[in-house]
């Protein structure tokens, strides 16, 4: 299954990859060179592909529990002053995620979304300490039973070069389900309260939909 953010890309690349096919033989008359054009096209396919797949990952929302949004590799645990919307002093969790992870952003809880901003900005790299602030990104805050307003912050990287957040301000939203698509390089920022439990630790593959932040089990 691929995410319908990737629909208008894949068709173009399907196309380009059917023709460059048909055509090669009438680019070059050296047989190894007309192939190894098909299988740069083809390669270059198959990356466009794995990019926007959007694996079947449905869950039994758990109001006890926070999932990781994304795939990816957790980068950073850390206090941090988040200056943005609580202005106070919070636990910062980063995922980053290269262009080979899944790039699809869910719902790492349900709740009602209090804030929803986009940020236009840079491009740095996605683990650079001043990306979360700099970069162009997105900021969602969702309000919890279970563990009050949460925020998240979809950050580009020096790849991606469009941030799709679906999550608007008054909106219910469910654990799980597809919060938005950051395209090719990208990282995620988690807020919580101070002196939460944090049940993942640095260098951890997280698995979006599955991979537990942290709980009130």
């Amino acid at each position: 299954m691929f995410h319908k953010e990737g629909g208008k890309i894949i068709l173009i690349a399907t196309t380009v990859t059917v023709i460059i096919f048909l055509l090669s033989h009438k680019l070059t008359s050296i047989l190894w060179l007309e192939k190894t054009i098909q299988i740069i096209t083809l390669i270059f396919l198959l990356l466009i592909l794995q990019f926007f797949r959007n694996p079947n990952r449905r869950i039994q929302p758990n109001e006890k529990v926070v999932l990781a949004p994304v795939d990816g590799k957790v980068v950073v645990i850390e206090e941090v002053l988040e200056e943005e919307y609580f202005k106070d002093k919070r636990l910062q969790v980063s995922i980053f995620m290269s262009p080979i992870n899944v790039h699809v952003t869910r719902y790492a809880v349900s709740g009602k979304i209090k804030y929803s901003k986009y940020h236009p900005g840079k491009y740095l790299v996605a683990w650079h300490p001043k990306a979360s602030t700099e970069n162009e990104r997105t900021t969602v805050v969702i309000e919890t039973k279970e563990f009050g307003e949460i925020l998240y912050r979809q950050i580009a990287g020096a790849l991606a070069r469009r941030i799709v957040n679906y999550a608007e301000e008054g909106m219910q939203v469910q654990q799980g389900d597809d919060a938005g698509f950051i395209k090719f390089g990208s990282r995620v920022d988690l807020f919580f309260p101070l002196g939460t439990q944090i049940e993942v630790k640095l260098q951890q593959n997280a698995v979006g939909n599955q991979t537990v932040l942290t709980s009130n089990v």
